[in-house]
This record gives C-alpha cells, structure tokens and sequence, in this order.
C-alpha cells in the first residue's frame, strides 16, 4: 500500500498600523517514502489505496500527479473531503501565517489597498482568495478594509475558490458577520475558471499556501527526450528505475515500454517544454512540473490583466527554480489522510502570466512583511495588550512570521500587478518588491 515517513522539523494605509486593533485568537518537514502492498504492519488499505491500486491493475503506473490528486481531492475520500479533517490550526496538521497573527492578513491588506489607491480609487473593488482555509486570512482582510477612510462602500463582494462543502461551512460562519455589516456579497467557486473578468472593478486576490497542494508531475530528461516518472507496485517486473529516496516495496517506473502509454508521452515532452530554463538541464535531471500551478496562474493573470485592473499576492514555501524531490506528507503516513505538497517553483508561475500582467519577487516573507511595517504593527498591539501574557503572544506571533530560521525565509511571496495603471502609464517598481537582489535558477 502507500505510506508517508515523517520527519518533522521545525496616506491612511501607515497610521492604520499603529491602531490598537486586535483579534484574539506543526508545519511538519517531511521526506516523502512511498510504497504499495497488499497489507502489513501499516494495517488494512485505506479507501484512496484501493483506488490507487485497482488504477494500476487497469491502466498501468499512475503518476505522481494523480497520486496527488486522489490523495487530497477524491470527492468521497480524499484528504481535504472529509468534515473529520481538521487541517487547519492548532488541531490540525500546521499552524499557517494568519493563524499564527493577525498582523499577516492586516499587512496583506494593506498592500492591495495601497496599490488600489494608486491606481484608480474611484473604482470599487472585489477581493478573491484561493483556497481559504478556514476563513481566517480573509477575516483580517476584511477588518481592514472596513476600517480605512478611503474603502466605506467600495467593496463589492468576495470570491472564494474552495471545493469542501466542510471548508466552505467554516468559511461561511467565520465571515457571515462581517458581510452583514459591510453589505457585501460572499460567492464561493470550485474553480477561479468560475469568477467572471470584470472592466469596471478592481479585482485584489491572495493565494496562500494554495500552490503547493496542486498536483506535480515527476519528469526525467534521457538521452531519447524528457519522460515522465510513474509509480506502480515493487513486483512489477517492467520497473526499471527506482527512485532514491523511495523504499523498496515501491518504484518509480521510467523505461522504453512508457512509450505504449502515449498520453504520458506526449504529457512528459509537454512539460518539459514548459520552461526555457529546462532546456539546459543535464540528462537524468528530475523535477517536478505542475500543469495544475501554470493554468491557475494563467488565470490570475486574466483576473488581474484586465481594464479595471487588479493586484494578487502569491504565499508559499519553494523558491524561484524547479525541484527535484520536494514532495512531502504532513502529520499521518496514510494517502486519503495527510496533507500531501510539494515546494512551488514561483519562476513557472510568472513564466505562465508574463504577456498578462507584471510580476515582482519572490521575496522572502520575511522582507516582505519587514518592509511593509510589522514592527510598528506589533508594537501597536502590545501599547493596547491588556495583560503581559497578551503582549507576549503578539511578540511571538511577529518574531515566528519573520523567523529567518523558519517561516521568514522559507515562505516566498510574489506580487503580481496590471500591466499598467488606471491611467494607462506602465507600472514600473512595486513596493516591498524593489532594492531586494532576485537570483535565477533552472
């Protein structure tokens, strides 16, 4: 069967920053270690197991990508599915950004407003968040947005693109308040295809921590082109190659007999040519592609790209290159019951939208949350604090968002902004994004 290993590890926009506003309220390091069975000291076959294997007895070796994609999303078993999962906070597998503080959701507003001020504030503007766990970023966002003088009455409704009718509930309790008191509509989509491109109203969108849960494909480059990596059970005597890291009851299938399956074929050549940076690696390169990441950033660039313009900031852990071997599982060892993600190769994604929009970055969160004032942010909230364990926590929750040890440096952030301004001119640099040296890798 398949199991995981763990190993954990460890104007009026800059006044706002000093207001005494506050909300009360184990990313886990992983090593993927795979492996198919008919049964041992793991136990029965989980649901999602079962499919996975009768897959392969039907069609052959399934990639990497579907192993993903049944994992979390199976629409009966998978992992982000079931009510009984709770993924996000201190129940849940990891603590993200906005629930560690509100000061992340705060200066992400921020952003978008300022950059909506400069562009064209007569507009109204809509917020869209991909994959919004339990509400909790666009809570802090909202509160923003209602208390800055130039925002009364132009927001005129938020998007929310989330497949888990569970997620969705949880979403729709922490919001409905504050769409009662704004006045505004909140939509949900199971897809960003769904939300209409809109002339006359400016569109500001956050991923957090959305990228890395699409599904990857894993590609090898041999001398006859790029192929791509499947997997299939360790008694299958077509299996030439095995995977390194991988342990011996499952291996990754790469050898001349793919050629039979022409859609892995023809989907390997595909996405090797996805990228002009990949054109130069060696033979036997591995890395991870995601199609899935290229089509949602492409349709953030028809969001953001259009007349009434737009803004979008991208959070995540990877970096701007492609990875070889970054796929992990967080908390369980069990497919259909663990988070399963992969590091983001943010230099794809603005490949995918460059004749759309601007992009700048990534910068490390860290500088990016640094420059846009946390500091003052923090020391805002603990003049207010009621008690010295509430100053304590809100020191904390800053020190653990820039942490240049953990999530300061391993959380990237990517802006992306319309071509150019509601007055037509060419957007030039944008703020945090400038002064910071970007390196370029495959």
């Amino acid at each position: 069967m398949l199991r995981f290993a763990t190993r954990y590890g460890s104007n009026g926009v800059s006044s706002w920053l000093r207001q005494p506003n506050c909300r009360h309220g184990v990313h886990a390091r992983t090593i993927l270690r795979a492996r198919m069975m008919s049964g041992d000291s793991f136990g029965a076959l989980t649901d999602v197991e079962k499919i996975m294997l009768d897959s392969v007895k039907a069609t052959g070796p399934i990639s990497f990508s579907s192993f993903m994609q049944l994992s979390l999303g199976h629409p009966t078993y998978g992992y982000y599915m079931k009510p009984e999962h709770a993924v996000f906070g201190t129940q849940g597998d990891f603590i993200t950004s906005p629930e560690i503080s509100q000061m992340f959701g705060e200066l992400v507003a921020l952003w978008m407003i300022k950059h909506w001020m400069d562009t064209n504030v007569k507009v109204p503007f809509r917020v869209v968040e991909l994959g919004p766990g339990r509400g909790t970023l666009m809570d802090d966002m909202l509160r923003v947005l209602k208390q800055l003088p130039a925002t009364p009455g132009k927001l005129k409704s938020v998007h929310l693109v989330e497949s888990s009718a569970s997620m969705r509930a949880l979403q729709e309790g922490k919001l409905r308040k504050a769409s009662q008191e704004g006045n505004f509509e909140i939509m949900w989509h199971d897809a960003i295809e769904e939300i209409e491109p809109e002339e006359d109203v400016f569109t500001m969108l956050v991923a957090h921590e959305f990228f890395d849960a699409l599904p990857v494909n894993v590609i090898e480059k041999t001398q006859q082109g790029w192929n791509e990596v499947l997997i299939a059970p360790s008694n299958d005597p077509s299996i030439k190659y095995t995977m390194p890291l991988f342990r011996v009851r499952l291996k990754a299938r790469l050898s001349p007999a793919i050629a039979t399956h022409a859609f892995a074929l023809d989907a390997s050549t595909l996405l090797g040519l996805a990228s002009p940076r990949f054109f130069s690696l060696p033979v036997g390169t591995r890395i991870e592609v995601s199609r899935a990441s290229m089509n949602q950033a492409r349709n953030i660039g028809k969001l953001i790209g259009t007349k009434g313009g737009g803004c979008a900031l991208v959070v995540d852990y990877g970096a701007d290159k492609a990875f070889s071997d970054s796929l992990r599982s967080i908390s369980s060892a069990v497919p259909g019951e663990c988070d399963v993600t992969a590091n983001v190769d943010f230099a794809l994604l603005k490949e995918s939208m460059a004749d759309l929009v601007s992009t700048h970055g990534p910068i490390s969160q860290r500088d990016f949350l640094t420059r846009m004032g946390i500091e003052i942010r923090a020391a805002a909230l603990v003049r207010s604090a009621s008690s010295p364990e509430r100053k304590k926590a809100i020191e904390d929750g800053a020190n653990r968002l820039v942490d240049p040890l953990g999530m300061g440096e391993q959380y990237k952030v990517l802006g992306v902004v319309a071509k150019s301004s509601g007055g037509g001119q060419e957007v030039g640099e944008v703020w945090p994004f400038t002064g910071i040296q970007e390196s370029t890798h495959p």
